[in-house]
């Protein structure tokens, strides 16, 4: 579905921030994205998300070489892309319903849809009661969890994350893996960059490691992925 060809990113004239990057993701697949601070995963994954084009390298997504492609056409694309940040970025006068619908209502859906999407994906991620409150008046697991319900709510064949869980507790931080792990059996391409150590090892999914600009793929446990199949 995704595929790196010696991708290479510099900022201006000064060197490369990610250097040769090859790796290709599969439909349905799960990543970790990992590496220290400053090795180039923020860069890394705006890439993904169309943010940015890459210096020099060529990227396929959904078929298509993006270096040609138009900001119609990027646009589109984006469209099948949920992005979850790290910083959740939502808008804080509007409330957790209207966060989570604005996806809807820019890709055109009439509003009977998006009620009921929205209403049966806010109880999904347990913030039906919540569907009301503006995102300042609520805690940080519950603005995380509607920042994952607006990524996720226009169906995305792809979903980025970035430090999902940084900053919550073990017992929000697990129930937010469990959300991914479900979306993940559903068919959602999964790339979840991490500086998670505890978290990687509690799950059998390959990683992406940065490190300096270059990128290798670590397998993960299948033994692991199997066992948690059940549980998920």
């Amino acid at each position: 579905m995704i595929k790196f060809e010696h991708i290479g990113l510099r900022y201006g004239i000064g060197p490369e921030i990610l250097s040769d990057v090859n790796f290709s993701l599969d439909p349905g697949s799960f990543h970790f994205l990992s590496g220290p601070s400053g090795a180039g995963k923020t860069s890394l994954m705006s890439l993904l998300y169309l943010g940015r084009r890459p210096t020099r390298g060529l990227i396929t997504m959904f078929g298509q070489n993006t270096g040609g492609l138009t900001r119609e056409q990027l646009a589109a694309q984006r469209q099948r892309i949920g992005v979850v940040f790290q910083d959740f970025r939502l808008l804080n006068h509007m409330s957790a319903f209207d966060n989570v619908a604005l996806p809807l209502r820019i890709a055109g859906k009439n509003e009977k849809e998006i009620q009921g999407n929205v209403n049966e994906l806010l109880d999904w991620v347990g913030l039906g009661e919540a569907k009301r409150s503006l995102p300042n008046t609520l805690s940080g697991g519950e603005q995380q969890r509607i920042a994952i319900a607006r990524a996720v709510i226009t169906r995305p064949r792809l979903l980025l994350a970035d430090e999902p869980t940084g900053n919550l507790d073990d017992e929000i931080g697990m129930r937010l893996m469990n959300l991914f792990e479900q979306l993940n059996k559903m068919g959602t391409t999964i790339v979840i960059a991490t500086h998670n150590q505890a978290m990687m090892d509690s799950f059998g999914h390959p990683r992406l490691v940065l490190d300096k600009g270059r990128l290798s793929v670590e397998e993960g446990s299948t033994e692991l992925r199997k066992k948690l199949q059940g549980v998920f």
